[in-house]
């Protein structure tokens, strides 16, 4: 959908009569979204929400992960929610948004783990219960519902592999901490310290934000970023602190596959549904293919049998 003027005065009418610098923020695969400056002195994100998104998005859940996590300084502000209208208002954070050959600058590493390790470890209750296995059937069941049918992918044996996984990782919901569960590189917003955000690195964009295990956040982030694994192992030392590094590897391997089968069935649904002009085929497909490839890891590295 294209905006203007009135469509941003309709949903905070504080702002009429104000000059507003409008930019459309590119990259975005699920909603569309606009950066808004007014004359009064505000910044602000508008994000409309992409076409049956709901299937697998909770708003107020969304929501919800942004007012409990405002107190830690590394998230946008939540300017306006409303649903009933499609959108959300949040502050905007300037800065720039990391890409992945960011990751491989060992002066950013310190930054980047930072937020990651804070959430983690806040001990804030975020709404949404995120087992990354219940999420992938969730997905499947989905798609299953929309009476889509892509025989090219073996999904129902390799989701029977990932309970199989699932079942060697074997992490209780009581140590699942509060994760982001899209760390891809554009969620990371470098910004020195600013009013938005008081980290020098923050993270947006909280609509799959929820309880889960902290290798999984960690794996989705790897699988997004794709850098090359004795980088990832010193990331994990960094946020490990140097502690039992070979385990929290291993556990991070493990839960791989995961996020990789969960993109790869979000995109199928989102190729029949989103109005975004996004190749979600060729995305799911590598999606897929990573997840194949990380479950062969696990078979030949570690001896894993699934």
């Amino acid at each position: 959908m294209e905006c203007n003027h009135d469509d941003f005065i309709r949903l905070m009418p504080e702002l009429k009569g104000q000059i507003l610098d409008v930019s459309d923020l590119k990259g975005g695969i699920t909603n569309r979204l606009y950066r808004v400056k007014s004359s009064g002195g505000g910044d602000y994100v508008f994000r409309f929400y992409g076409q049956k998104t709901e299937l697998f998005i909770d708003r107020d859940a969304e929501m919800e992960n942004l007012r409990r996590l405002g107190d830690l300084g590394i998230t946008p502000g939540l300017i306006r929610y409303l649903p009933e209208q499609g959108a959300t208002v949040v502050t905007f954070i300037p800065g720039s948004a990391l890409k992945n050959e960011d990751f491989l600058r060992e002066d950013l590493w310190e930054k980047i783990i930072t937020p990651i390790r804070t959430i983690h470890k806040s001990g804030v209750r975020l709404p949404r219960l995120f087992d990354p296995l219940s999420e992938v059937r969730r997905l499947y069941e989905i798609l299953r519902g929309m009476n889509l049918r892509y025989p090219e992918f073996e999904i129902p044996g390799t989701i029977l592999t990932l309970e199989k996984i699932d079942e060697i990782a074997a992490v209780p919901h009581s140590q699942y901490v509060p994760c982001h569960n899209d760390l891809l590189a554009d969620n990371f917003i470098l910004t020195g310290g600013s009013d938005g955000c008081r980290a020098s690195m923050c993270l947006i964009d909280w609509e799959y934000g929820g309880m889960a295990p902290a290798h999984y956040d960690l794996a989705d982030m790897f699988q997004e970023i794709l850098i090359p694994r004795p980088l990832e192992t010193r990331l994990l030392s960094l946020y490990w602190e140097g502690k039992d590094t070979d385990h929290h590897r291993y556990m991070t391997d493990l839960f791989k596959p995961f996020p990789d089968m969960y993109w790869f069935l979000w995109s199928l649904i989102q190729l029949n549904i989103s109005a975004i002009d996004f190749d979600y085929y060729r995305y799911g497909k590598v999606k897929y293919d990573n997840a194949r490839k990380n479950i062969g890891f696990l078979q030949n590295h570690y001896g894993v049998a699934v």
